[in-house]
């Protein structure tokens, strides 16, 4: 046991330092767009190209099965690493699109590689919490990331991406001298009945989850890829401002994860879990267009990203157990359909950003609603409820 907890601090430092060096580049994202002079329309389509790679690529990560965990974490780290110093030297437009297509890729290989490592070297009973401590590492890594990158921009707007480039480096390499492939769990078994190939996607313990996850990401990924234009645009934030929002809600979301995560999974079980917090987010990202003093607005931000933060472990905790022996398959189809939302979020998001600032956050609270109604009709399988 103390080897397992050994690599799962291995996986979870890994883990902070990738998303450190996201989180570095947060608050100077706007600054770089006012530069090329791009519309919201514009960014919309980078971010939403970032998504389309990570959707093509996501089922080749599904051979996490096949070919090893470590590896495909691995490879995801120097695909960012690369990403991020593209994105640092890019002048055009063109190098930025190329950017954000390499860090798609680099999304679509870490999170399943990741999430089926940590499936492999739990228990269904221990796994909620060491899913929420993985989602606490990334919010933690958002937490100091925007002061650093805030700070760095303050000598270069350039500088935070060559950090980050460094960072996911510097991740790569310790996941290859430190990290062991873990032998697969025994609880993890093939679950009876379970169809083959992409027929999975349509059984009935899947097909709702990956239907949430997609209508969630289109409505989450309209607010998040605009909300630092938003700030901007709106109310003039500076860099250091959008960074302290986005430090408040990840702190806020970091002890949520950790002190009570495992508790509310316990207490209400995933699929409620993931219903109460999308209920809070719709209503936060609604209130967010209302809401003009500074303290009021930091107050909104810093909560909304709470709700976030307790969905996604919570689909991915879900998924995990379910899964039985196919846990590539399931990360790799969670990442699918995460960033097939990802693709049109955005896209509507940006376009919906030209007309009028407050329009993608509507959007947003639409699409979550409907995600708030789809729980209601949501079930566990019988196996889920009899493990539990």
């Amino acid at each position: 046991m103390e080897k397992k907890n050994i690599t799962l601090t291995i996986l979870l430092t890994n883990l902070f330092i990738a998303f450190l060096g996201i989180g570095l580049v947060i608050p100077v994202t706007p600054t770089i767009m006012n530069e090329l002079h791009l519309s919201g329309t514009a960014v919309g389509y980078m971010v939403a190209c970032f998504a389309i790679t990570q959707l093509i690529v996501s089922p080749i990560a599904g051979w996490v099965d096949r070919f090893g965990r470590k590896i495909m974490i691995v490879i995801g780290l120097l695909f960012f690493s690369v990403s991020e110093f593209l994105f640092g030297i890019g002048k055009t437009v063109e190098m930025l699109f190329i950017s954000r297509m390499l860090g798609g890729i680099s999304a679509a290989f870490i999170m399943p590689g990741v999430t089926a490592f940590i499936a492999d070297i739990t228990t269904i009973k221990t796994r909620p919490k060491a899913l929420g401590y993985m989602s606490a590492a990334i919010s933690t890594g958002f937490i100091i990331g925007p002061g650093i990158g805030g700070f760095l921009a303050e000598v270069h707007s350039r500088l935070p991406f060559f950090f980050a480039a460094a960072f996911a480096l510097l991740a790569a390499i310790l996941s290859i001298l430190t990290l062991r492939e873990p032998e697969r769990n025994p609880e993890n078994q093939e679950i009876k009945g379970q169809k083959t190939g992409f027929k999975r996607i349509f059984a009935p313990m899947y097909f709702i989850a990956f239907l949430i996850i997609l209508i969630s990401s289109f409505g989450l990924a309209s607010f998040e890829s605009l909300f630092a234009l938003f700030v901007d645009h709106k109310f003039g934030f500076t860099a250091s401002d959008i960074a302290i929002m986005i430090t408040g809600g990840a702190i806020v979301g970091a002890i949520t994860q950790v002190v009570l995560f495992d508790r509310f999974t316990r207490w209400f079980g995933e699929i409620h879990l993931i219903r109460y917090s999308l209920i809070l987010s719709t209503s936060l990202v609604f209130l967010l267009t209302t809401v003009h003093s500074y303290v009021a607005i930091l107050l909104v931000t810093v909560t909304v990203f709470v709700g976030f933060d307790l969905m996604r472990p919570a689909v991915t905790t879900y998924l995990s157990k379910i899964a039985g022996n196919e846990q590539g398959f399931a990360g790799g189809m969670n990442s699918m359909f995460t960033s097939i939302g990802n693709v049109f979020g955005p896209i509507i998001g940006g376009m919906l950003f030209d007309i009028d600032v407050n329009y993608p956050f509507y959007f947003a609270t639409v699409t979550l609603a409907i995600g708030i109604a789809l729980t209601i009709a949501w079930k566990a399988p019988a196996h889920l409820k009899a493990s539990t």
